[in-house]
C-alpha cells in the first residue's frame, strides 16, 4: 500500500504497518488516509477476523508530522476548514472514525515511540501489548495545543483527574510500567517476543465467535454519545490553538530544536 501504509492477510489475521522508519513513522495527511483505508478494508474484508497495528523500527509512531503542523498552524481558518477532495473529513478525524467504527478485534503491538496520536489513538484499540523499549507521551501543551482522540474524557475517567493532569500537562516521555498502570497497555514484552505473542493472541481472537464479539465491542462502546462530543470539542478547541501565536512559538522552537519562549504571552 502507498502512502507508507503496508498491509497483508495471513490466517484471518490482517497486519497494518506504519513504514516510514527514516522519520521514526511519523505520519504525514497522506498517512493517515492510508491508515484509514487499510483499517476500512481490514473491517471489510470477510477473510480478516483481528486486525493489528504496529510500526517499522524502533518506532510504533513519532505521531503527526511536524511539517504537517507548522503548515495547519500558517495555513488562514479558511484553508483549514477545507476538506480534501473525495474525503468526508479531515486526516485525524477521518482516522479515528475508522479506527473506532472497527467491529473486529484490533490489537496495538507498540515497538517503539508513540507520541501524541501514537498514544492516544491506543485509547480506541481493543488490545495493546509494549516492547519494554516502548515510549508514550502526550505532549500537546508542549505544542502549544490540546489533547485529541477524546483523551481528554478517556484518560481522566482511566486514571484520575490528577494523574491524567500530570501527562497532560507536562508532556513528558513515560515507559511501558506507567501505561501498564494507566490501564491502556495489557502486558509488557521484551522486544523479540512483542509480535510472536501478538500474533498469539490474534490467533486465539480469530478462533472465536465473530458476531459475539461484534456485539460485545458495540456494547463497551456505550460512552459513544459523550464520547463523539468531547472529540468535537477537542477538534475545535485543537484547530484554533493551532493557529495561536504560542503554538507558533512552539513550532518554530521545535524546528529549531531549542525550548520554547511562552514568557510574553497571558
Amino acid at each position: 500500500m502507498a502512502n507508507f501504509i503496508e498491509s497483508e492477510t495471513a490466517q484471518r489475521i490482517t497486519t497494518i504497518r506504519i513504514n516510514r522508519p527514516d522519520k521514526k513513522n511519523a505520519l504525514t495527511d497522506e498517512m493517515y488516509y492510508g491508515l484509514a483505508d487499510a483499517l476500512r478494508a481490514a473491517n471489510a474484508d470477510p477473510a480478516t477476523r483481528v486486525i493489528v497495528l504496529t510500526g517499522t523500527g524502533d518506532s510504533y509512531t513519532a505521531g503527526n508530522d511536524i511539517g504537517s503542523f507548522v503548515a495547519q498552524s500558517n495555513a488562514s481558518k479558511e484553508d483549514n476548514a477545507r476538506k480534501p477532495d473525495g474525503r468526508d473529513r479531515h486526516p485525524v478525524p477521518d482516522l479515528l472514525d475508522a479506527l473506532i467504527s472497527v467491529d473486529k478485534p484490533t490489537i496495538a503491538a507498540v515497538n517503539g515511540l508513540a507520541i501524541g496520536i501514537g498514544t492516544t489513538m491506543l485509547f480506541h484499540i481493543d488490545l495493546v501489548y509494549a516492547s519494554e523499549s516502548a515510549r508514550f507521551a502526550m505532549p500537546f501543551v508542549n505544542l502549544g495545543v490540546v489533547p485529541e482522540a477524546g483523551t481528554s474524557l478517556l484518560l481522566p475517567r482511566a486514571v484520575g483527574r490528577q494523574r491524567a493532569a500530570e501527562l497532560f500537562l507536562f508532556g513528558d516521555q513515560f515507559g511501558p510500567e506507567t501505561a501498564h498502570e494507566c490501564g491502556f497497555v495489557n502486558a509488557i514484552l521484551p522486544a523479540d517476543r512483542l509480535m510472536p505473542h501478538v500474533l498469539e493472541v490474534a490467533g486465539k481472537l480469530a478462533q472465536k465467535a465473530p458476531g459475539a464479539i461484534r456485539e460485545t465491542k458495540k456494547l463497551m462502546r456505550q460512552h459513544g454519545p459523550a464520547l463523539d462530543a468531547a472529540m468535537h470539542r477537542e477538534a475545535r478547541v485543537f484547530a484554533a490553538q493551532l493557529r495561536t501565536p504560542e503554538s507558533k512559538e512552539a513550532m518554530r522552537a521545535f524546528a529549531e530544536r531549542r525550548a520554547p519562549d511562552f514568557s510574553a504571552f497571558e
